[in-house]
């Protein structure tokens, strides 16, 4: 009997990088600075409130677009923070995680032969999203080492089939923030075409250093045109929740929940309830910026003991960190033997990018108890 054959969606799709690093660090008994998960409890408060919707019955399916309830929570928030009125009912749809929010805007943005513009280090899901629904993306390198968006270039690589543009602040990997003037150079540029945004926000809050996030959401000639998309799994540090949303305008939202419908349709229903309640309190989500900024200075007050030099992070779970110092091997390779010989593990932020790159750079994450970071930082300084 012959196997049965299929043709591969993603031909030059491998296991990703998080996943090979952190089961290398389980391999050696390594410190995990690699994959962004908090190693710390989250919210008492918030775990309370999910106990307590359990209890008091609210197990069933909820609405397809959201418990009203939050998304009533979410649009007042966004109202307090950005100065934006959004319409619950319309344009906010929660969702089983961010890269299901953004998988489902390119889904229901994208038709075979369109472009899309990806900012590269780029997060691992938007290249492989934009494939599988036959798009191609065209790829611009963010300037070294600030990570800042040469909009010239991006202004060369527009192109009448140019269909969208992927933007991420705080960013993933490096932890760099889009800044107003970005923000206006990003809207001259789309003015008057047909290019979306899909919007990565999902470190909307774990920003520092006093910078404001400039979110979409206060630039009303770029939101009538964006896929905003979020995870409360991140900002809540409950990575495993898997649930955020995505707003955008109603005629976007329509086409975002046509597809909703018939993939997840519906999203768990006690912890919306209780985000719904926990969101009333504004300190719940003012506040978080300064806890993970206490986090990035402690590991980098650590990291001064050692060899690697910081490359700027002004929000996010990471901070790159360069090894010029240590070693002039690939990014990957010493990855690898850093896991394997000194017990800790990273990311190279080459695999961030679809070419081969090599700026002798890694990512760590800090979004982890002291202990976790001193011991991490103790072995990293007998390099």
């Amino acid at each position: 009997m012959s196997p049965l054959n299929i043709t591969s969606k993603l031909p030059n799709v491998g296991t990703t990088i998080f996943t090979v690093m952190s089961s290398l660090a389980a391999a050696h008994k390594a410190i995990n600075l690699g994959q962004g998960f908090p190693d710390f409890p989250m919210s008492q408060e918030l775990t309370s409130l999910v106990d307590k919707a359990m209890r008091e019955g609210h197990n069933q399916y909820t609405h397809m677009d959201g418990a009203i309830p939050l998304r009533e929570a979410l649009a007042e928030k966004v109202s307090y923070l950005y100065g934006t009125t959004i319409n619950p009912d319309t344009e906010i749809t929660v969702t089983p995680g961010g890269t299901y929010a953004l998988y489902t805007a390119f889904a229901a943005l994208l038709q075979p032969g369109d472009e899309v513009i990806v900012f590269e280090p780029a997060y691992d899901c938007y290249i492989p999203q934009v494939g599988l629904a036959g798009a191609k993306v065209v790829t611009i390198e963010l300037v070294f080492p600030e990570y800042r968006i040469n909009w010239a270039a991006v202004r060369a690589a527009i192109t009448p089939r140019t269909r969208g543009i992927v933007i991420n602040s705080p960013h993933n990997p490096t932890g760099a923030v889009l800044t107003k003037e970005d923000m206006t150079e990003l809207a001259a540029i789309v003015r008057d075409t047909q290019i979306a945004i899909i919007s990565d926000e999902v470190y909307e809050h774990l920003i520092f250093d006093g910078l404001p996030h400039e979110s979409v959401l206060k630039y009303p000639e770029l939101l009538q045109r964006s896929f905003v998309c979020f995870s409360f799994g991140k900002v809540y540090h409950c990575t495993g929740w898997k649930l955020g949303y995505c707003i955008a305008p109603a005629a976007l939202m329509t086409e975002f929940r046509k597809i909703h419908q018939f993939n997840a349709f519906t999203c768990d229903t006690p912890k919306q309830v209780a985000l719904a309640t926990f969101l009333e309190k504004r300190e719940n989500y003012t506040e978080l910026g300064s806890f993970l900024q206490e986090k990035r200075d402690y590991f980098q007050n650590l990291m001064g003991d050692t060899r690697f030099k910081p490359l700027p992070s002004h929000g996010s779970y990471f901070q790159s960190y360069s090894y010029a110092e240590i070693s002039d091997e690939a990014e990957k390779a010493f990855a690898v033997r850093l896991t394997k010989e000194a017990g800790v593990a990273t990311i190279p932020v080459s695999a961030f990018y679809r070419h081969e790159t090599n700026h002798g750079v890694l990512r760590f994450c800090f979004a982890k108890k002291e202990e976790t970071l001193d011991a991490a930082v103790e072995r990293l300084a007998r390099l």
